[in-house]
């Protein structure tokens, strides 16, 4: 190990994850090696409403994430001093877990004399690919970034770091969300996807007729309200619930190959196709995507698909090192579009 290596693996750099319901704290080091990370999920809070309610969600992330960053800097041997850097998302999101999550990273920063980086949430999970050791090898830029989630579907070109073209997006509902809606449709708890896919698992695909929106269709734009639609009118005809179940996660599978085919031909340049977001972890979906275009499929383990603070103390930490640090006047955004971002000055 080099002087300057030793130096790297002894800075310590804590990012802080809150813009949804998962409360989440994570330490890398300067080479960005996970020292620590803990995740507190919210799903028990939620599930009985059916969905993330804002106030209880915002409340949770007050009360856990002080405990959350002790536990990392006390698992790692940390002190707040010895951090270099905190980095917080700041956007998008719910705007009162951003305003929890950015506030106490500040004071933190402040408290320790360190910069502060407020995160753009897509772009954590646009970098997450490239921290090291996740990978034999970390996906050179350009590379092409599918983002599945209950919140967003989108198709980006990740050109460099802060350099971001978005090929594709949903014209209504993001696939996440069509998950946890159809599922609900079926019966099945609150979040959807996963309880859908074991349903899938007993159903024939075949036996339920259902749409394959945008298939085939120019550009990188998504749909699925319309898919959700003949779910409900499925289950209204009294198919088999696992029948449906089966037909909708090969729709979606089907779809999500398509418009992976297309953005590669709108990028042929691309180093490998990355696949992140809740749905990334859905089996069937993965297939589909690993034989839709000749580009290496990087998957993130479960855990770094979905939202987590690994990813954004990742990302804080590739834009430290670029020289980058925000002002704490810096305001969360619950909408802040990756083409807005810009490419570190130093």
């Amino acid at each position: 190990m080099t002087n300057e290596s030793r130096g790297l693996a002894t800075q310590p750099f804590l990012g802080v994850e809150s813009s949804c319901d998962e409360t989440a704290a994570a330490l890398l080091d300067g080479e960005g090696r996970i020292l620590a990370e803990a995740v507190f999920s919210q799903t028990e809070s939620h599930a009985r409403f059916g969905g993330v309610v804002p106030e209880i969600a915002a409340r949770a992330h007050l009360g856990r994430l002080p405990h959350l960053v002790r536990g990392v800097l006390r698992e790692a041997g940390v002190e707040p001093r010895d951090l270099v850097g905190v980095a917080a998302t700041s956007g998008p999101g719910l705007i009162g877990g951003l305003v929890v999550g950015a506030t106490f990273a500040k004071g933190l920063a402040l408290g320790a004399g360190i910069p502060f980086l407020g995160i753009n949430h897509l772009e954590a999970h646009a970098l997450t690919a490239r921290l090291p050791g996740l990978f034999p090898e970390p996906p050179e830029f350009p590379y092409l970034l599918l983002l599945l989630s209950g919140g967003h579907c989108q198709c980006v070109a990740v050109h460099g770091l802060g350099r971001y073209e978005r090929l594709g997006t949903t014209l209504d509902d993001a696939v996440g969300e069509a998950f946890d809606k159809s599922a609900k449709l079926m019966g099945l708890p609150w979040p959807g996807g996963p309880h859908l896919e074991r349903l899938a698992a007993e159903g024939d695909p075949h036996a339920v007729s259902l749409p394959r929106p945008m298939l085939g269709r120019e550009g990188c734009d998504f749909s699925f309200s319309g898919l959700k639609t003949a779910v409900a009118q499925a289950v209204g005809r009294g198919h088999r619930h696992a029948d449906i179940a089966a037909a909708f996660q090969a729709s979606v599978a089907s779809v999500l190959a398509d418009r992976a085919r297309r953005a590669h031909a709108m990028l042929p340049g691309a180093t490998a196709l990355v696949v992140a977001g809740g749905v990334a972890a859905n089996k069937a979906v993965r297939a589909a995507l690993e034989a839709a275009t000749p580009l290496p499929l990087l998957a993130p383990p479960i855990r770094l698909c979905t939202d987590n603070a690994v990813m954004v103390a990742w990302a804080g930490l590739e834009r430290w090192r670029a020289g980058q640090r925000d002002a704490m006047a810096l305001a969360p955004r619950p909408r802040w579009p990756m083409a807005e971002l810009q490419p570190p000055a130093g």
